[in-house]
């Protein structure tokens, strides 16, 4: 199933991630797909608000994965591969978080661990829109089983959206 929207900055990439966060209930996977720069982190800091972290949200492409503490004890892994041209011990800190029922696992780069991660997740996909803006077109992609959640995101989005 898929649900796609216009972001049409940075604020609302980041409202979007907010609402995804308020929502989702660990243990959950979301892979991040995108060109550099294209609103990745952004949506991950409002993800990380809508699940209750005061943390300060930064790219984890120079330190590969980033902790997060959340409200109830969940934490989100932030986990970027980009600069990793095999997954080595990394692939067993992504497979650690992903075991964990009190972790949300958010990934960038997936490609040199596709093979550990799970079918059952969630894929966004940020598509820039016009060249030299950040606007956007992100999709969504996920298992039917988090149909009731986008649905629920969807209503929410559109009661807001400019």
């Amino acid at each position: 199933m898929t649900w796609q929207t216009l972001s049409t900055g940075s604020d609302e990439t980041e409202w979007l991630g907010e609402l995804l966060g308020r929502h989702l209930k660990p243990p959950a996977l979301v892979e991040l797909r995108s060109d550099l720069g294209g609103g990745k982190t952004t949506f991950v800091k409002g993800l990380a608000r809508g699940a209750g972290s005061k943390d300060t949200v930064t790219s984890p492409t120079f330190t590969l994965n980033q902790i997060y503490h959340a409200k109830d004890g969940v934490q989100i892994a932030h986990h970027d591969f980009y600069r990793l041209k095999e997954a080595g011990i990394m692939a067993n800190e992504l497979a650690e978080s992903l075991q964990d029922d009190k972790t949300i696992t958010v990934v960038e780069w997936s490609g040199i661990v596709e093979d550990v991660l799970p079918h059952d997740r969630i894929t966004i996909e940020f598509k820039s829109v016009t060249a030299n803006t950040d606007e956007r077109q992100i999709i969504f992609s996920h298992p039917g089983s988090q149909a009731g959640l986008f649905k629920r995101m969807e209503t929410e989005w559109t009661k807001i959206e400019p």
